[in-house]
């Protein structure tokens, strides 16, 4: 344990993902006033947050996790203590039996692998509740790569291929269609859904919305979601809804801390050279594509030729070998030198879950600062990490 000043970092030299309990805590206070009001369960994605060791600050909040895998599903078992929401796009013969056990809900992608796998399923876990994911062909999200409901998408079954009488042992629906999305868009999404499933409803149990419900954003209007949840909850008083927001936990939690290693130059262009890596530490920059916010300086969204040669404006690059592995341009308060600490903001959520180890770059360590001010490092990476077991 050590004390550090959460502005500067001052106190820290070394790549490090840090957690603050505070802004978590704020988080969890929030997204449980929301299922409390609305009275619907609210549940944690794995996908976007798995930092197991920070569950307990999770339990005093929230009842239950969402998984997307065997090895997520264990983790809600064994770390969490309470089975899984679990869907996947599929299932395979030789994991579905664990998966089972391990699940206390587990949703089918399409009626074919409901009727290869659901009868094995339940015989793992007779106390399984069965769903099927549905799309309903409307999504707003933007980003091509994260349209789950894109022409051609592989996820869910569409109305048109619905029987009138579901498949016996179908007790939910399942429905994802959003990312870091409002209530609006929620709203105008769910009228979609009911349009075109909403004559099922009477032969299910649940309802989950998936996540991308983005309630913890400053400007998410939480009146509009709580009030769209007890209107739909009102019209079907007999299902019980879930949302299983991922980012939404972790929204503006934490800060990844990076240090200037090099300051190169050419065509005019200064790029600071961190010990971190955009394509290994913060991938969603490279593939969503966004400009993370740093500490103390202003982000260039377009740079003018003007913008790059003016003094104290710098493209930020990773310590990887890929070519691209770098982005810019940020305007700095001072100049920047070897050794000066730089903050990536809000970089807890689909980082720490989704890093790797490309090129065997050291990885940052992962730290929860606690209320008290003091901070502990919950895992520290080493060469026997990249190194991988064989043994």
């Amino acid at each position: 344990m050590m004390k550090v000043n959460l502005e500067t970092f001052d106190e820290l030299k070394t790549p490090c993902y840090v957690l603050e309990e505070k802004l978590l805590r704020r988080n969890l206070a929030l997204i449980k006033r929301v299922a409390d009001e609305a009275q619907v369960e609210i549940i944690l994605a794995f996908k976007a947050f798995a930092l197991w060791k920070t569950f307990p600050i999770f339990r005093e909040y929230i009842n239950a996790t969402t998984a997307s895998s065997l090895y997520e599903a264990r983790l809600a078992c064994e770390e969490f203590g309470s089975k899984a929401h679990t869907f996947s796009p599929a299932y395979t013969d030789y994991e579905i039996d664990e998966i089972a056990r391990c699940s206390s809900h587990l949703t089918f992608n399409s009626l074919s692998q409901y009727a290869h796998l659901h009868n094995r399923a339940k015989r793992a876990n007779g106390s399984l509740s069965i769903g099927l994911r549905i799309n309903p062909e409307y999504s707003e999200v933007g980003t091509a790569l994260y349209n789950p409901c894109a022409p051609g998408t592989r996820f869910g079954v569409t109305a048109d291929k619905l029987p009138e009488r579901l498949p016996e042992g179908i007790d939910g629906f399942h429905c994802h269609c959003h990312c870091e999305s409002g209530a609006d868009v929620f709203v105008r999404t769910l009228e979609h859904i009911e349009g075109k499933f909403s004559r099922w409803f009477g032969q299910i149990k649940w309802m989950n919305f998936g996540g991308g419900h983005l309630m913890t954003r400053r400007d998410y209007d939480i009146h509009l979601l709580v009030k769209t949840l007890k209107d739909f909850r009102a019209r079907y008083p007999h299902l019980s809804v879930i949302l299983e927001p991922g980012s939404a936990f972790a929204w503006q939690t934490g800060p990844l801390l990076s240090q200037v290693v090099d300051i190169v130059e050419d065509h005019g262009i200064r790029t600071a050279i961190l010990n971190v890596s955009f394509t290994c530490h913060m991938p969603d920059c490279l593939e969503m594509p966004y400009m993370p916010a740093v500490r103390g300086a202003e982000t260039i969204e377009d740079a003018s030729e003007a913008d790059i040669r003016s003094a104290n404006v710098y493209r930020l690059g990773g310590n990887s070998c890929l070519s691209g592995d770098f982005m810019g341009y940020w305007r700095f308060p001072n100049v920047l030198n070897v050794g000066d600490n730089v903050i990536f903001e809000d970089m807890l959520h689909y980082t720490t879950v989704k890093t790797n180890m490309f090129n065997g770059v050291t990885h940052p360590a992962i730290a929860l600062a606690r209320e008290d001010g003091t901070l502990e490092m919950l895992r520290v990476f080493g060469y026997e990490d990249y190194r991988g077991r064989m043994d």
